[in-house]
């Protein structure tokens, strides 16, 4: 048996034509455009290409782009003042800061420093708080990602095993959250776990999010599991010497063997991040002018 192959590009594509249809709505009936900004300071190589991507994705919807490039020692108090200004302007409803930031600058001060309505990542502590009340709150983009493929391929979530493998707070523990809400019953595994093969063999639903190359082979999955893989790392090319790759959290070649459904590494979580960034921003316009939220795109 072969697992399906559930491809992000796709279902990205389809999330990003909810959007866009959703905006074109939002313009011809309430004369409404959401908005999204985004904060870059420094010149770190990897943020930039997101920030591009962001940008042109964001467009592409028919929203408004909003881009702030800051220099790298620009000061705390000049950062959280562009800020201050953003949660201020109505024309805009998300506002990204790019992570990670320049060694002087407290990340925790400047997440929580943007309006917990207007925070499209979902890093705010208040809505870390709301999502874990199971309030409404804006879900982080990657595990709202999951969550999405997960309810295509399925339908309904209720009653089914999940075993998240990693307790970061940006996927792990909101991943954990969001399948709880969905019904699903939780179990996070993660480096201290006795018998963690065992444990993620009991699963209907794995999702390994733990940073590790390859580590969730085949023989940790049940036969017919769907197996959601978050990781990405790079690592020397088996083949080619002097060459990298990419790989996830899940050892593919064995685990599309045992997995029902299975995302591939690239191409398969990745793409859904900027989608449901774009489906966030939409979801924030929404809630800012009382209107009704998107079907299928909110967690």
């Amino acid at each position: 048996m072969t697992g399906k192959i559930i491809d992000g590009k796709e279902f990205a594509a389809s999330v990003r034509a909810k959007v866009a249809e959703h905006v074109t709505r939002l313009k011809a009936d309430h004369d409404v455009t959401p908005g999204l900004a985004v904060v870059l300071v420094g010149q770190d190589a990897a943020s930039e290409v997101y920030v591009r991507n962001k940008g042109k994705s964001t467009l592409e919807v028919g929203m408004n782009s909003y881009e702030h490039k800051l220099p790298a020692d620009t000061s705390e108090a000049d950062l959280l003042a562009l800020i201050n200004q953003l949660n201020e302007d109505p024309a805009v409803h998300g506002i990204l800061c790019q992570l990670p930031l320049p060694d002087h600058l407290n990340e925790e001060l400047v997440i929580n420093s943007i309006v917990p309505e207007k925070d499209v990542d979902g890093f705010h502590i208040s809505n870390v708080g709301r999502l874990s009340t199971g309030q409404k709150s804006m879900v982080p983009c990657t595990p709202l990602g999951c969550l999405m493929m997960l309810r295509d391929h399925h339908g309904s979530l209720s009653g089914l095993n999940a075993v998240v493998v990693g307790r970061s707070n940006i996927v792990g523990k909101p991943m954990a959250n969001l399948l709880l809400k969905d019904s699903c019953t939780v179990t996070i595994a993660h480096s201290r776990t006795k018998d963690i093969e065992a444990l993620c063999r009991t699963a209907d639903i794995v999702v390994a999010a733990v940073g590790r190359p390859e580590m969730v082979t085949g023989e940790w999955i049940k036969d017919g599991a769907t197996v959601i893989d978050v990781g990405i790392n790079r690592i020397p090319h088996p083949e080619k010497e002097g060459k990298t790759k990419l790989v996830g959290d899940v050892d593919f070649a064995s685990a599309v063997e045992k997995a029902g459904a299975i995302t591939p590494v690239p191409g398969g979580v990745g793409p859904m991040t900027i989608a449901c960034l774009l489906a966030n921003t939409v979801t924030a316009c929404c809630r800012a002018n009382g209107l009704d939220e998107p079907d299928g795109l909110t967690a």
